[in-house]
């Protein structure tokens, strides 16, 4: 069968399709609305679209609001290298500057949250805020990981971690992601988000979109990739150096919306996000909900994210 072509990500809506380029590679985003740029960045396995409702909400509030393919994913550029933190977090960077703005408010899901907040410590000029749903601090993610690798009997994170560590070995995953037209990406969407949502018609076509979004060629393993320099980065100097960069507390205020039903990255582990929080932070928990709170509640994720934005 052959893949999707990259293009058929470009889903219509009210918003707009623009290639933009940055840190030396082409980013797609979709774009809505005017005002202070809201750049908004996924998680794994996710694209732009993840961001459909968020997309609507915050351009209606008097935002200027992009969603963005990360690199790897969607109809934007799959380099074979780039995948670390410091080569994203430039990405982020670049895009801001191509968008023309001179600040932007970063809302980022799992992987992109932390990488929001990776922004706003090696590029703080260019943050104005930091939005983290289902997500934490990479320093407290790193510190989850490392009670899984040396604590596994007495820790709650190994179901919570087991696939960071299923994914380290080379092709075996890529293959597994793909299996099936990627119903383990159906799989891996269900086991983590709350019981009501997973029920609904909504779960059910996010599941089938997701699905197609793995398939574009490159997609999986780009996405793998993301999850092999967390993990290696670990043991080599270039994670010490990483560390040190983004250790101290962010200069902005930062966002964490989470849901209590998170079976990927714990309540605890986001939790454990706060001394690296800056001034005027808030931390909200949404009852019954998993790990996707944009997809699963939008209504009181946006909520959650006006308040905060408009307090700005």
């Amino acid at each position: 069968m052959q893949p999707p072509d990259p293009s058929t990500v470009r889903i219509d809506g009210p918003w707009t399709h623009h290639d933009v380029s940055a840190n030396g590679i082409r980013l797609h985003v979709a774009e809505a609305g005017d005002g202070p740029l809201v750049l908004l960045l996924h998680g794994f396995a996710e694209f732009w679209w993840a961001w459909r409702h968020q997309l609507v909400s915050l351009a209606e509030s008097g935002f200027h609001v992009v969603a963005a393919d990360l690199r790897g994913y969607g109809d934007s550029d799959k380099p074979p290298r780039g995948y670390d933190a410091w080569t994203l977090a430039g990405d982020v960077a670049g895009l801001i500057r191509a968008l023309g703005e001179r600040r932007a408010h970063l809302v980022g899901h799992a992987w992109g949250g932390m990488l929001a907040w990776t922004a706003a410590a090696l590029h703080p000029r260019l943050v104005s805020s930091v939005s983290v749903l289902g997500g934490a601090h990479p320093l407290a993610f790193r510190s989850a990981m490392g009670r899984t690798l040396f604590h596994r009997r007495r820790s709650s994170q190994p179901r919570a971690m087991g696939h960071l560590f299923r994914f380290q070995v080379p092709m075996a995953p890529e293959r597994w992601l793909v299996a099936d037209e990627a119903a383990n990406v159906e799989a891996l969407l269900r086991s983590w988000s709350g019981p009501e949502w997973r029920r609904g018609e909504d779960f059910a076509e996010t599941a089938r979109v997701f699905r197609q979004a793995m398939l574009v060629q490159g997609v999986a393993h780009s996405a793998l990739e993301y999850y092999r320099w967390a993990f290696r980065a670990q043991f080599r100097g270039e994670g010490r150096r990483f560390s040190a960069a983004i250790g101290n507390r962010v200069a902005v205020p930062v966002l964490q919306v989470h849901g209590e039903a998170d079976t990927c990255v714990l309540p605890e582990t986001a939790r454990a996000s706060s001394p690296w929080h800056g001034p005027r932070s808030r931390f909200e928990s949404l009852s019954g909900v998993g790990h996707f709170p944009h997809l699963e509640d939008p209504a009181r994720t946006d909520k959650a994210l006006l308040a905060f934005l408009g307090a700005l």
